[in-house]
């Protein structure tokens, strides 16, 4: 699942692939369509589309450090959106992809028709609620802003969030796809929608904001410590994993993959470097 520019609009994702391809990867050619699944061409490089902080900085680790030990080829093209990434492994232009949770994955999948399937679990990138001009969750008052992402589930997830911890009320029920309409008592609160890249440069702008795990990383935010609310992990719905077209999950550059991912070394990287702020959640393969 960055920062930067995000296209969301189908259209725009259609038209904007091939430079998103070219000018944000490691590489100037995207792959070719091949052989897929259990008799894909092993001696090509597995492509995967990645969100940059921590998704490719994940599978950069693995490429130095792992992959040629498997007789994996690797490579990582960066995107800064959450649709080309879908789109592109949808339309065989890369072979997978790692930035999204199963919510959002299964919201897509419903709206675009695409066919995309989860591999395995990674890591878990807590949501969190951060401002500039309060330090606590009780100076958060009626008549001040709040930033959410405008995406369906990542804005549910937004919601649930501050429901949470006591700042709106929500309908019975609403889940991980509430919506500003479905808030029963905003407490005096005022909301606006952003993309979910974008919500970090507002924090200026507004009185707080939810920010993804991800979006606040690169924004040099440490949620562990700067967030003033923060999801927890125990029993999370919103592990981020590797992700391919229905039917591919068999490559065997893919399964090599999978494994590494589920490494003790990736395990050992991932609390080493994010300190917390983002979780290993290695386990089953996610369902389907």
């Amino acid at each position: 699942m960055r920062k930067n520019i995000k296209i969301t609009a189908a259209a725009a994702a259609t038209a904007a692939l091939a430079f998103g391809l070219s000018a944000c990867g490691t590489s100037s050619d995207p792959a070719s369509k091949s052989e897929t699944g259990a008799n894909a061409d092993t001696s090509k490089a597995l492509v995967v589309a990645a969100s940059p902080t921590p998704h490719a900085d994940i599978l950069n680790f693995v490429k130095k450090n792992l992959a040629d030990k498997e007789g994996l080829k690797l490579e990582v093209k960066e995107f800064t959106d959450y649709v080309l990434p879908n789109t592109a492994t949808q339309n065989g232009q890369v072979d997978a992809n790692f930035f999204q949770h199963k919510p959002y994955l299964d919201d897509f999948n419903a709206k675009q028709k695409t066919t995309i399937v989860p591999v395995v679990n990674v890591h878990l990138e807590p949501l969190g609620l951060y401002s500039n001009k309060v330090k606590d969750l009780k100076d958060i008052k009626a008549g001040q802003t709040i930033a959410v992402p405008n995406d369906t589930t990542n804005g549910g997830r937004a919601l649930q969030l501050l429901a949470e911890n006591g700042l709106i009320t929500l309908k019975e029920g609403v889940g991980t796809s509430a919506k500003l309409s479905d808030i029963t008592d905003k407490k005096g609160l005022e909301f606006k929608e952003l993309e979910a890249a974008t919500v970090p440069r507002a924090l200026n702008d507004v009185d707080a904001a939810v920010i993804n795990g991800n979006y606040a990383i690169e924004a040099k935010l440490k949620p562990g410590k700067d967030s003033i609310a923060l999801e927890k992990a125990e029993g999370n719905p919103y592990a981020n994993f590797l992700a391919v077209k229905d039917g591919n999950e068999k490559d065997p550059r893919v399964e090599k993959l999978a494994k590494l991912l589920n490494s003790d070394e990736v395990k050992k990287f991932i609390e080493d470097t994010y300190q917390g702020s983002i979780v290993p959640a290695f386990g089953a393969p996610a369902k389907s």
